[in-house]
């Protein structure tokens, strides 16, 4: 397996070094963090930092286990700083850290110092964190490998982008996870790892939770209605229907440490005509794909809600700020909004059908506005334009030809 370099992430480290700025690298748990920092540490080797200048801190690590607050860390800190030298401070999962905030504010006053950390947790950068360090900070959001990564690590091991893309789809892009190759037993033993450290180590221990099996009901409808509306209200009804009694207010404590955690992602619903966010009825999709084969195996593989949920997370990477349309009746899978400015995305698994393909543009052709609209597909041909609208194959797509 080649060293996979997280190079769109490396690049806004690179943008941000000697800035008087923190970093803060956030992301669900094996997604990369912490190689990221030591991907980040070579790179500062190679420009001339001495190693000395470098001060790396895994709080997971055994070796660190007795910093358990502020005042220990700080003790343990100070004797490396070298007055006068830039220094380069990491310090990865330091939610384990009691009163961390303190030591970060104090260390980001002093100068030559720039400060990187990671967390598995949003509330990382909530409370009196986001307090102290208002306008301080910046947060870089890590998501596990897209397809273009995990094709440029793995790619070689396969017979076209095609076959790769559907073990894509099936084993997700956990970086790890490449190691195994089309091992489905490891890959499935180690994805159960990420699972059960996540809801007992990151969302039970720490929220307090007592029903670890209703948690994980939650986990596993969220995950088999990826690409679906919903509410809180409709979950709580759907579970306690089926014998799993719950309701509203746990199912939004539920959703909220997931959403925490990074475990699921949410989309809100946007009024295209009437140009207004939509309170209700959002959508929420996986962080990953290897997780949802982990828990439902190949039941009914719904390739349409998976490609729109992998299109969703390409989206975010991208730098999109990303909602579902509503244009009167009509539903548009995205709507996206970055520097370039907003473009509208219809996904679908095929549309070779003459229904399905004018069911598909509707939602497009409505709109009367000069934006773009692309409609991306798993059919194989060249883009094709439907009276402005582009139709693309996500696998091209998702390589970054378009």
């Amino acid at each position: 397996m080649k060293n996979i370099k997280r190079v769109q992430y490396l690049n806004k480290l690179k943008a941000f070094k000697d800035h008087e700025i923190i970093k803060v690298v956030t992301g669900i748990r094996r997604s990369g963090k912490s190689t990221l920092l030591m991907q980040f540490q070579e790179y500062l080797r190679t420009i001339g930092v001495e190693d000395d200048q470098i001060v790396s801190i895994n709080f997971e690590d055994f070796d660190f286990i007795d910093i358990t607050d502020s005042r220990k860390l700080y003790e343990y800190i100070k004797p490396l700083l070298i007055e006068g030298k830039p220094m380069y401070l990491f310090f990865d999962e330091i939610q384990h850290v009691n009163d961390f905030q303190r030591i970060i504010d104090s260390l980001y006053i002093k100068p030559n110092i720039d400060i990187y950390i990671t967390g598995s947790n949003a509330q990382l950068l909530s409370g009196e964190l986001a307090t102290l360090l208002s306008g301080r900070y910046v947060e870089i959001s890590i998501l596990p490998l897209s397809f273009k990564e995990y094709w440029e690590a793995n790619g070689e091991s396969f017979d076209g982008r095609d076959r790769c893309f559907a073990q894509y789809r099936q084993n997700g892009g956990f970086p790890y996870v490449t190691r195994f190759g089309n091992d489905q037993q490891s890959i499935h033993d180690y994805i159960s790892g990420i699972f059960d450290t996540v809801i007992l180590k990151d969302i039970v221990t720490r929220r307090g939770f007592t029903d670890v099996m209703m948690l994980q009901s939650v986990i596993r409808f969220v995950y088999d209605n990826i690409g679906n509306i919903l509410s809180t209200k409709k979950i709580a009804d759907t579970m306690t229907s089926d014998g799993r009694k719950i309701d509203v207010k746990t199912v939004e404590r539920y959703l909220q440490s997931l959403l925490d955690c990074f475990v699921v992602y949410r989309a809100k619903r946007y009024d295209i005509k009437g140009k207004q966010f939509l309170r209700t009825l959002d959508k929420y999709y996986a962080v990953d794909m290897g997780i949802r084969s982990f828990l439902f195996g190949n039941r009914h593989r719904d390739i349409g809600h998976e490609l729109e949920n992998i299109v969703y997370l390409e989206l975010v990477r991208r730098g999109h700020n990303v909602y579902i349309g509503k244009y009167d009746n009509l539903e548009v899978d995205f709507v996206t909004n970055a520097d370039n400015g907003v473009v509208y995305y219809q996904v679908s698994e095929t549309v070779r059908g003459e229904s399905t393909l004018a069911r598909e543009l509707a939602p497009l052709k409505s709109i009367n506005d000069s934006y773009p609209k692309i409609l991306l597909t798993m059919d194989i041909n060249p883009p094709i334009d439907h009276n402005g609208i582009r139709q693309i194959n996500v696998v091209d797509w998702l390589l970054g030809d378009f």
